[in-house]
Parts: structure tokens; C-alpha cells; sequence
């Protein structure tokens, strides 16, 4: 089984759930290309995210999710208006939905949580989830210490359900790598900043395209709170105090407010512009229909690739 198959859609592609990126429009361009859009409740409280719900299924009437972030004190409100507005898919982050997975699956929703080890995969196999995101360190936002590459095929063969790979993914040639290793598809989300429908400052769509391999750095390690973003001058103010061995007051100052300044003022030197390692390889702004053809397209060339070096080898 493909992911486009298990969920209905064009593309084995999942849109990430960028915190204030991932809005009702948002998400409804990237379902009306084919992929899977995915509105990112983050913050929002259980008004607000049933209020963006309804938006977005103004604006496509192909299938989207939502991701629910378990720090979110309204999580269970939140969970329960999903449940009764009928979501296709609910993807979540930060902790362990199981309690919530029999009255999501009840209602019809496809739910599908985001890992960052093999235990955390198993115990979520147990509890009925439809599928996992495994996502490693590459990627934009909060992350975790392990690769993609090295912790997808593990999780790929501890589980018997259907593993969807996330991080450093931004072209049909790292899809093709993750399908190598036992996904049935992807997660993106760097490569889509840099799209035209994507909400965001234009001055963080040029940092992406501007962006080298080794312009993005992790920050929060000291709070167990672990978040990639760009090397700015925030950036390595935060990890000169994180060196010095600052306390969590003093960090969460400098970072207060970061993202917002990022994504609405385009606040690059003091803003938190969260964006994975893959950043390097993009280089310009483009529709989304033309980034998710260009990823399908790229994937089965690099297929064919592989087929004629197989057979040269026979």
C-alpha cells in the first residue's frame, strides 16, 4: 500500500505542520495539488481550531488533516471536536495520543502520530494508529537526535503498520531513498516554505533559497527542548548563553515571540526561522503544484536510475 492509497490522495506526500505556517489556506492549496494538507492547531484553542477546520473545507473539498500538538492544554477538547467534525486524518507530536486513537478511529479519521524512536513506535503500534511519521533530526522546528535514515528502516521492521518518512526529504530523490527503506511515502515541509502559496515573509522564503548546507543549527538542547531553525544572530546569541550554561528564564526571553517575528515581520536576525538541514537544496520559489510534480517526477527517474544500474550489474 502507497500513501496516496491509504489516505485518497494524488501524491504520497504530507504536508508538515509548520507552527503558524500550516493555516486553513495553507493546507487546502496543498490538498487541491494532491498532496495531503494539514492544518497545524498548535497553539490554537478548540474554537479556533474548529473555526479553521470549517475554512478549509470552504476552500477544497479534497481530503486534509490536522495535527495536534499534545502540549497543547486543550488537547482533549481539541481531540473531541475532532472526532465530532468527522477529520479524515489527525496527525499529533509532542507525546503519546493513545488514549484519544479509539475515539478518533470511531469517528473515521485516520490517525497517524509523528516518532522519534522505535519504542515510542511500538507502543503507539499497540494502541491502533492507522501509521507513524518517523522523523529525524534533519528536519525544521522541534527535532530529535537520531537521522532519517538510520531510524526509519528500524522502525520500518520493529512495526506492522505502514511508516511514512519525515526530515531532510526535499526532492523525488530523497522520496525515493525513504521508499527505499520501507516508507509507503513522505512528510515535507522546508521545501514548501519556499512555494508560492506558502504564508510566510517573503524575506524567509529568500533566507531558504539563500540557505547553505551548514546554515541551520539546534538550540534548546540544554532545555531538553531541541528546535533546528536558521543561524542568525538570535540563533548564536542562544547558544552562546545555552555554552554559559543560562537558565530556562533567560532562554525562553530571547526566543519569545521569535517565530511569529520570523514568519508575519520577516524578522530574520532576531526572529526563530525554523527551517531543516535540507534548506541548502533549495533554490527558488515555486507553485506548489510545480514542487510536488517536480518531486513525483524526479523519484521515478531516479528509479529508472537505479533499474539500469541493477541491470548493468546482472
Amino acid at each position: 500500500m502507497t500513501l496516496n492509497q491509504l489516505l485518497n490522495i494524488k501524491y504520497p506526500i504530507i504536508q508538515g505542520a509548520m507552527a503558524n505556517i500550516a493555516t486553513a489556506q495553507f493546507a487546502a492549496a496543498v490538498s487541491n495539488c494532491g498532496a495531503l494538507g494539514i492544518i497545524g492547531t498548535g497553539s490554537m484553542n478548540v474554537d479556533q481550531a474548529r473555526q479553521a477546520i470549517h475554512e478549509c473545507r470552504q476552500l477544497t473539498d479534497k481530503p486534509f488533516g490536522v495535527n495536534v500538538m499534545m502540549m497543547n492544554p486543550q488537547t482533549k477538547e481539541i481531540m473531541e471536536m475532532l472526532a465530532t467534525e468527522h477529520v479524515a486524518v489527525v496527525t499529533t507530536g509532542a507525546g503519546n495520543p493513545g488514549v484519544y486513537v479509539p475515539m478518533l478511529k470511531e469517528s473515521g479519521a485516520k490517525v497517524i502520530p509523528v516518532v522519534a524512536s522505535v519504542a515510542l513506535a511500538k507502543r503507539l503500534e499497540k494502541s491502533g494508529v492507522d501509521a507513524l511519521i518517523v522523523e529525524g533530526t534533519e528536519a525544521g522546528g522541534h527535532v530529535s537526535e537520531q537521522t532519517t535514515m538510520t531510524l526509519l528502516p528500524q522502525v520500518v521492521d520493529a512495526v506492522n503498520i505502514p511508516v511514512i518518512a519525515a526530515g531532510g526529504i526535499g526532492d523525488g530523490r530523497g522520496m525515493y531513498a525513504a521508499l527505499s527503506l520501507g516508507a509507503i511515502g513522505v512528510q515535507v515541509g522546508t521545501c514548501l516554505l519556499a512555494s508560492v502559496e506558502c504564508p510566510i515573509h517573503d524575506n524567509y522564503k529568500q533566507a531558504v533559497i539563500k540557505a547553505k548546507d551548514t546554515d541551520t543549527v539546534v538550540t534548546g538542547k540544554s532545555l531538553n527542548s531541541p528546535v533546528r531553525i536558521l543561524k542568525n544572530p538570535m540563533a548564536r546569541s542562544y547558544l552562546k548563553l545555552e555554552k554559559e550554561a543560562a537558565n530556562r528564564e533567560e532562554l525562553e526571553k530571547l526566543t519569545l515571540g521569535g517565530l511569529r517575528r520570523a514568519v508575519f515581520d520577516g524578522d530574520m536576525k532576531t526572529g526563530s526561522v525554523m527551517m531543516g538541514q535540507i534548506a541548502g537544496l533549495i533554490s527558488e520559489i515555486q507553485p506548489l503544484e510545480v514542487i510536488f510534480e517536480n518531486m513525483m517526477t524526479t523519484c521515478y527517474q531516479t528509479h529508472e536510475r537505479m533499474k539500469e544500474l541493477y541491470e548493468n550489474q546482472r
